[in-house]
C-alpha cells in the first residue's frame, strides 16, 4: 500500500492544441478509495493512464509512495489495473487467468496456487476455477479480473470504468462488492467512472474533472452539500440540481427542497415560486419526481421530489416553490457565491 501524489501533472496528446489534463494536483492517502468522475472527454481516464505509465506526462511529477514514477515503465510501478472489457485470456481457465501475472513474475508454483486460492475464496470464485471466460456471466468475469489484480498484491489498484459493461442490477451489486473488497484489502485505489451515482456510493473522496481541470475533490456528502461551482453542483446529484436565473444571479436548488404545490394559498411566506406545467412524472414507488417547465424562466424545466401520496398529471399547471435560504448562488462565471 502507498500514497499517490499528482504534482501539477499535465498530459497532452501528440498534435493536440489543448492539454487533456492540465495541472492536476492531488494527494491520495494510503488505503484511500478515490474516484475520478466527470463527463466523457473530461480527462479522467487520461489521468488514470498517466498514473499507470500508459500516457507520457508533459509536465509535473507522479509519486507512488516515496518513489517518483513519472518516467518509470508500467511494470516498475507496482500497480494492478482492472479494465472495463475485463481483458481475460479466452483460452485460459479462471485459475490460469488469475495465475498468469504471477507466472510471468516467476513465483514458485506452490505460492502461486496459494495466492490464487486465497483470491478465489475472497471473491467467491472457488467453484469456477476450471471454467473458461466464455462460460461465465459478466459479473463473474469482472470478479476474475479483480482476482487477477488481487493476487499481485500491488501498492495501488487502478480501475477504469470496470462496471460499464454490466446491466443495471448487476452494476449495483458489483459496485457494493468492489467497495467492500477494497475496504477489506486496504489497498489504495483510483477508480474512474462517468456515473456520478457510482462515484458517490463508492468513494472515500471524489475528484470531479471538467475539460481536463480538477474542479473539486471532497467526500461525497461535501460535494453534494457544498459544491464550489456551478459545474460540480449540476453534475453531482440524481436528478441533477435545478439551475435557473433568479434576480440577476444563478440559483441552484436540489429537487428535494423544491416543492410542488397546487394553489397559491399553499405557498409558505417568503418562498420564491414559479407557475409551471408538468411535463413528466417519474413514479418510483415510495416517491416521485415531478418535471415541470416554467414559462417565466424561458421554459427551463424544474424538477421536484414528491411523496407517492401526491398525484400530479402531465399537462397540469402547478407551482414550483422553494425557500431562497436553501438555494445555492453562482456568479456569472459559475463560481459559488457564499454570501450576498
Amino acid at each position: 500500500m502507498a500514497t499517490v501524489v499528482y504534482d501539477q501533472v499535465s498530459v497532452r496528446y501528440p498534435g493536440a492544441a489543448q492539454r487533456s489534463v492540465d495541472s492536476f494536483d492531488l494527494e491520495i492517502a494510503d488505503g484511500e478509495f478515490l474516484v475520478l468522475v466527470g463527463p466523457s472527454g473530461c480527462g479522467k481516464s487520461t489521468t488514470l493512464r498517466a498514473l499507470a505509465g500508459l500516457e507520457p506526462v508533459e509536465q509535473g511529477r507522479i509519486f507512488i509512495g516515496d518513489k517518483d514514477v513519472t518516467d518509470a515503465e508500467p511494470a516498475q510501478r507496482d500497480i494492478a489495473m482492472v479494465f472495463q472489457n475485463y481483458a481475460l485470456y479466452p483460452h485460459m481457465t479462471v485459475e490460469k487467468n488469475m495465475a498468469f501475472p504471477l507466472e510471468i513474475a516467476k513465483l514458485p508454483a506452490a505460492e502461486i496456487a496459494s495466492k490464487v486460492q486465497e483470491a478465489a475464496q475472497i471473491l467467491g470464485l472457488e467453484e469456477l476455477l476450471k471454467r473458461k471466460p466464455k462460460d461465465l456471466s459478466g459479473g463473474q468475469r469482472q470478479r476474475v479480473a479483480m482476482g487477477r489484480a488481487i493476487v499481485r498484491n500491488p501498492q495501488v489498484f487502478l480501475m477504469d470504468e470496470p462496471l460499464s459493461n454490466l446491466d443495471a442490477k448487476l452494476r449495483v451489486q458489483t459496485r457494493a462488492e468492489i467497495a467492500a473488497l477494497q475496504r477489506r484489502l486496504g489497498v489504495t485505489t483510483v477508480y474512474v467512472t462517468h456515473d456520478q451515482v457510482e462515484a458517490m456510493t463508492m468513494g472515500d473522496r471524489v475528484a470531479v474533472l471538467d475539460k481536463g481541470i480538477l474542479q473539486q475533490v471532497a467526500t461525497p456528502r461535501e460535494l453534494y452539500e457544498n459544491p464550489v461551482n456551478q459545474f460540480v453542483a449540476g453534475f453531482i446529484g440524481s436528478p441533477a440540481m435545478n439551475l435557473f436565473p433568479h434576480n440577476g444571479i444563478t440559483f441552484g436548488v436540489r429537487p428535494e427542497t423544491m416543492q410542488v404545490l397546487s394553489k397559491a394559498a399553499d405557498i409558505p411566506t417568503g418562498w420564491a415560486h414559479y407557475v409551471a406545467t408538468v411535463d413528466l412524472v417519474e413514479a418510483l414507488g415510495s416517491e416521485s419526481y415531478i418535471y415541470a417547465s416554467a414559462p417565466v424562466l424561458g421554459g427551463v424545466r424544474l424538477v421536484a421530489r414528491s411523496t407517492a401520496d401526491k398525484f400530479f398529471a402531465r399537462g397540469e399547471t402547478v407551482i414550483m416553490a422553494f425557500d431562497p435560504a436553501t438555494a445555492l448562488r453562482f456568479d456569472s462565471n459559475g463560481v459559488r457565491v457564499r454570501s450576498l
